[in-house]
């Protein structure tokens, strides 16, 4: 069976037409399937339109969350609960064409555990969004041990086993294509031409991505770390030159009284540096505390599913599901 993972946010107009692009899909292929659909805190009727395929279809389940708790927890909701022998994260925008699994189902059967879907084109997406995504990818695998693919979202295909081995994976602050690049396993890539959304509007405005960007870098890279270091030696190592250069100015032309600019400009860079580099520090110590505290990635409140299948353990934590 295969298993279809796609998170809800507000996303009512939407769920039908992507329901039945993928049932036509499915059909056609001769595929059996399942849509494990997870509705991250909606406030429109996302949930009354997921609730009526479900009623229609045995195929559908629904896992509504207790509230919001953003996508990358609501797609580790899907995939706790998803029980096929691959899984397809898919988003609920239809950016990401349903009639483009065939192919990563073929390269599947062919061997690879995982398959990539790269985007070879971002159609609906403007200059500026195409732009500053292209740099992240870029940034991130220079900064970063685990190389994640260019392009590529979280519209892949996961065999069984590479997602037992990220379920293993106890983070509470997840960024889902770094975990899905750390666990491995033999993996190919396929391009696909990314279309534009469906209907409805995205709620990733640019704030929210660069918190994703921070989050993701933060989660699998030391190196801010290493360049706060290496700013504060080089500054340092600035202050001492100049030190030096005003012991020999006063030697040789006598006790000058300093101007108030550059001691201004001086004192506001190191306050600067000193400010940046806590700051970095911070952002380390902020997710050293949020892991500490050992809460659950998401809650529960409801599950939809047909009368015949055994409710699985409405666990709240990833690994306790796992276990279960």
């Amino acid at each position: 069976m295969i298993s279809v993972v796609t998170p809800f946010f507000n996303e009512a107009a939407n769920v039908r037409p992507l329901y039945q692009r993928l049932r036509a899909m499915f059909e056609q292929a001769g595929e059996q399937w399942e849509l494990v659909c997870v509705n991250d805190g909606s406030r429109d009727e996302t949930l009354l339109e997921l609730l009526a395929i479900q009623a229609a279809d045995e195929r559908v389940r629904v896992i509504d969350l207790s509230r919001n708790f953003g996508k990358e927890a609501a797609l580790t909701a899907g995939l706790d609960f998803a029980r096929g022998a691959a899984v397809i994260p898919l988003d609920a925008d239809l950016q990401d064409p349903p009639e483009f699994i065939p192919i990563l189902l073929s390269k599947w059967r062919e061997g690879f555990d995982v398959v990539n879907a790269v985007r070879g084109s971002r159609a609906g997406d403007d200059w500026l969004k195409r732009s500053t995504a292209h740099g992240f990818y870029r940034m991130f695998n220079r900064l970063s041990d685990v190389e994640i693919p260019a392009d590529t979202g979280d519209f892949r295909l996961i065999a069984r086993p590479a997602l037992d081995a990220l379920k293993r994976l106890p983070e509470r602050r997840r960024f889902m294509k770094g975990l899905f690049a750390w666990v491995g396993f033999r993996t190919a890539s396929v391009i696909y031409q990314r279309a534009p959304r469906h209907a409805g509007k995205t709620s990733w405005n640019y704030w929210k991505l660069w918190n994703l960007a921070l989050e993701g870098v933060t989660s699998f890279s030391s190196v801010p770390l290493q360049l706060a270091s290496y700013l504060g030696f080089a500054v340092s190592l600035f202050a001492f030159a100049f030190a030096l250069f005003r012991i020999v100015e006063t030697l040789l032309f006598g006790n000058q009284v300093a101007g108030y600019p550059s001691l201004i400009v001086v004192v506001l860079f190191l306050g600067g540096v000193q400010l940046m580099a806590l700051g970095v520090i911070g952002e380390y110590l902020g997710r050293l505390y949020e892991e500490s505290k050992q809460r659950p990635v998401y809650l529960v409140r409801e599950i939809w599913q047909s009368e015949h299948e055994a409710m699985p353990a409405q666990s709240v934590r990833s690994d306790e599901i796992t276990q279960t």
